[in-house]
């Protein structure tokens, strides 16, 4: 089994990837295969409403790491998103990318554990983890908790390691995804069948 563990900061090796990292220490502990993949400093393209991945199952622009995220999201049978904070939400380009990804993907990651990590400075965790938790919630997701939202604190690289209760956050959050995905596999029930989606609206 694996885990993919997605840094949406532009800061490869910052607060947001230590906290991941403790995430996927304690999944590789307990015998799960982890992989951390960065979103970088790039610029990314937000969602158009084109509309053409309800035909293709998968987003029009094609860029690579858009590309990238979709075959290892597939791949991978759990999802850890990771981000700091902006103005109590988590980075624009990781929502520009994630609008695309869940809009065009979610069959192949409905039913797969999931969980969010929010990293910042004071405050506005709170938000951003909900935010993040909404992608999840609105696919099929089960989410994955710990013995308390999943937050971290600090502002400058390293400053994170002083948030001993954060990281400890992390370890459980990794501990419980494990044992879920073990319950899941080990239990050999299969996922519900989806129901096509209705949609109703209130504007005609």
């Amino acid at each position: 089994m694996k885990v993919l563990l997605i840094n949406g900061s532009p800061r490869r090796n910052g607060n947001t990837r230590r906290a991941l990292s403790e995430v996927a220490s304690a999944l590789n502990e307990c015998g799960i295969e982890t992989e951390v993949i960065n979103i970088g400093t790039r610029a990314v393209q937000g969602c158009i409403a084109c509309g053409q991945c309800k035909d293709t199952g998968r987003c029009a622009m094609g860029d690579e790491l858009y590309e990238t995220v979709r075959a290892k999201a597939e791949a991978a049978d759990g999802l850890v998103v990771g981000s700091p904070t902006y103005y109590a939400g988590p980075n624009g380009s990781l929502c520009a990318l994630l609008d695309r990804l869940f809009y065009s993907a979610s069959d192949v990651l409905q039913y797969k554990p999931a969980a969010s990590v929010a990293v910042c400075r004071r405050s506005g965790a709170s938000a951003n983890f909900d935010r993040l938790n909404k992608y999840f919630t609105i696919t099929n997701m089960p989410v994955v908790s710990s013995n308390y939202w999943n937050n971290v604190h600090g502002a400058t690289p390293g400053e994170v390691e002083q948030d001993a209760e954060g990281l400890q956050t992390m370890r459980i959050l990794g501990r419980n995804m494990a044992w879920l995905l073990k319950s899941l596999h080990q239990g050999g029930q299969q996922p519900p069948v989806p129901e096509k989606k209705i949609k109703t609206n209130f504007v005609r």
